[in-house]
C-alpha cells in the first residue's frame, strides 16, 4: 500500500492506511500523513465494473476542474472541500491514476470535517434535490462530447430492452415461459419509454452531463449540515437528467425496498417527491428546458421501468450481473419494481402537476 500511494505523495508525508467507507465497488482506504492524520482517500478502482478507466479518470479530471473553475469564480472560500481533487503521479502529471501490473489505483484529498446521510427524511430530500442539481448546473456547459461514457449503454432504454429480447429469445436456463405475463406487460409500455430517444433526435431534449446515482448518501455535508459536495463521480458522464431525477425517484421516493416480498407495501412517499423536486429544481431550474422540466416524474416511471428489465433480463439469463440471494432473487426484484412502476403511474397526474 505504501509503495502504491507514494506513486502520488512523497513517502516521508506517508503514515499508513486503513479501510474506509461502504461502498459495493470500489476498495476504499484513507490515508493517513506522518502525524497520522487523515489526509488522502486512496482507491483501487473495479476495472470489472469500470473498465475504461482511462476516460473514467479523464472524466474526473474535467469535472474537477469546471467545478474548482466555477467555485472560484464565485468567490466561494471554502472551495478545497467542495469537489474531488484526484492528484496526479508524481512520474506523469498528466496522469492521475497508477495501474500495478494487475489493478488500477488513484488517490484523492480527504474531506474534512464531513459526513454522509443514510437516512431519507424530507430535509435530506430536499438538500439531495439541491446539490444534485447544483452539481448539472455547474457542469451545464461542458460540450457534448467533451465527456466519455465510462459504462457504455449504461442507462440506454433501446439497448436495455434488446438485452432482454435477446435474453427471452435465447431462454438460456429455461425461464422465459414463467414471466411471459411480465414480458407483456413491459413490452406493452416498451414505446413510451422510449420517448428521450425520440425527444434527443428531434432536438427537444439535450444531453447533459449527469451523475448517474443520485442516492442521498452521495451527498457529503458539513457538520452544521450545510451541503458541501456531490460525490462517487464513476458514473458521471453524459446522458439526460431524467436518469438523475428518475433515479432518485425509483429509490428514495419508494416506501419499501427494490426487492419488497409484500407488494402491498410499495407506494409513493409523495412528500419526499415534493421535497426533492423542490430542492432539484432550486438549482437545476435555471438551466432546465421546459421539455426537461415537464418530463422530471416521467423519469422516475422510465428508471423504474428500466431497473424492472434490467432484473428481468438478468433472471431469464440465470443470474449473471447482480447479486443474488436465493434463486428466484431477481424476479423478487422485478415483480416489486413493476408494481412500483404502476404505483408511479396512477400517481402520475399528481406528480406532474408539482412541476408546474
Amino acid at each position: 500500500m505504501k509503495d502504491i500511494v507514494c506513486q502520488f505523495i512523497d513517502c516521508d508525508q506517508y503514515g499508513g492506511v486503513r479501510t474506509f467507507g461502504n461502498g459495493h465497488i470500489n476498495d476504499t482506504y484513507a490515508v493517513a500523513d506522518a502525524q497520522g492524520l487523515d489526509r488522502w482517500v486512496l482507491q483501487r478502482i473495479n476495472h470489472h465494473v469500470f473498465p475504461r478507466v482511462e476516460v473514467l479518470q479523464r472524466n474526473v479530471a474535467i469535472v474537477a476542474d469546471t467545478i474548482r473553475r466555477k467555485l472560484t469564480e464565485a468567490g466561494d472560500p471554502d472551495v478545497e472541500r467542495k469537489y474531488l481533487n484526484f492528484l496526479p503521479l508524481k512520474s506523469n502529471p498528466e496522469c492521475n491514476y497508477y495501474f500495478d501490473g494487475e489493478n488500477y489505483w488513484r488517490l484523492c484529498t480527504f474531506i474534512p470535517d464531513s459526513m454522509s446521510l443514510s437516512e431519507l427524511s424530507c430535509e435530506s430530500a430536499r438538500y439531495a434535490g439541491e446539490a444534485f442539481g447544483q452539481f448539472e448546473e455547474m457542469l451545464s456547459d461542458i460540450p457534448e462530447g467533451v465527456l466519455g461514457d465510462t459504462i457504455v449503454d449504461f442507462h440506454s432504454m433501446s439497448f436495455r430492452l434488446q438485452q432482454l429480447r435477446e435474453g427471452i429469445s435465447a431462454d438460456p436456463v429455461g425461464r422465459a415461459a414463467k414471466v411471459k405475463d411480465l414480458v407483456a406487460e413491459l413490452e406493452k409500455r416498451s414505446e413510451d419509454m422510449l420517448l428521450q430517444d425520440r425527444l434527443y433526435a428531434e432536438g427537444k431534449l439535450p444531453k447533459r452531463t449527469i451523475h448517474c446515482d443520485t442516492k442521498v448518501d452521495n451527498v457529503l455535508f458539513d457538520k452544521s449540515g450545510r451541503v458541501l459536495c456531490v460525490v462517487d463521480w464513476d458514473t458521471v458522464m453524459p446522458g439526460f437528467i431524467l436518469s438523475d431525477v428518475g433515479d432518485f425517484i425509483r429509490t428514495g421516493v419508494n416506501l419499501a425496498p427494490e426487492d419488497e416480498v409484500d407488494l402491498s407495501k410499495i407506494g409513493v412517499n409523495m412528500e419526499i417527491y415534493k421535497a426533492f423536486v423542490e430542492g432539484y429544481l432550486s438549482t437545476a431550474g435555471k438551466f432546465l428546458n421546459e421539455t426537461e422540466r415537464s418530463l422530471i416524474a416521467y423519469g422516475g416511471r422510465l428508471m423504474t421501468y428500466m431497473q424492472t428489465v434490467r432484473f428481468l433480463a438478468d433472471y431469464i439469463n440465470g443470474d449473471t450481473y447482480f447479486k443474488v440471494h436465493h434463486p428466484e432473487h431477481n424476479l423478487q426484484r422485478s415483480l416489486a419494481q413493476f408494481r412500483y412502476l404502476q404505483c408511479l403511474e396512477e400517481k402520475a397526474a399528481e406528480m406532474e402537476a408539482l412541476l408546474v
